[in-house]
């Protein structure tokens, strides 16, 4: 609990926050993830964080590609299932391969007939266990 506090005292705290968060905020709501995701830069906030931010903010259409968090539980699961970042993106550019993330999991889930918030939630749910036989 310690750590969390600190960092959101560090996040808080940070001088950047107004600013971040509004230039973020109107990034997703337009539509431009790579750009919100390559200005997001606050003390003690990592990628886990703050693309719930960009999820959280996204208030675009239901036929928008809308922003969907990625934290490590969900990259596991990708990872498992063979899934690169850099491949997928071409590139080994953080802000490239999230907005590559987003709209492969729209995609897969327009294929699966679910959404994709909903296949973000199974592959965090699934912790990188993928495969029939994977140990809880």
């Amino acid at each position: 609990m310690v750590v969390v506090i600190r960092h959101t005292s560090a996040a808080l705290s940070d001088a950047r926050l107004e600013d971040v968060l509004r230039t973020t905020r109107a990034s997703v709501r337009s539509g431009d993830l790579k750009s919100a995701y390559a200005r997001f830069a606050l003390k003690g906030v990592g990628r886990s964080f703050f693309t719930k931010w960009f999820a959280a903010v996204d208030d675009r259409g239901p036929d928008a590609d809308r922003a969907l968090i990625l934290d490590v539980r969900v990259f596991r699961s990708l990872n498992a299932l063979g899934w690169s970042s850099r491949e997928a993106a071409g590139v080994g550019h953080w802000p490239t391969g999230y907005a590559v993330y987003v709209s492969t999991m729209h995609g897969w889930a327009r294929e699966l007939g679910v959404t994709a918030e909903w296949l973000e939630w199974l592959l965090f749910d699934r912790n990188g266990r993928v495969h029939d036989g994977d140990e809880r």
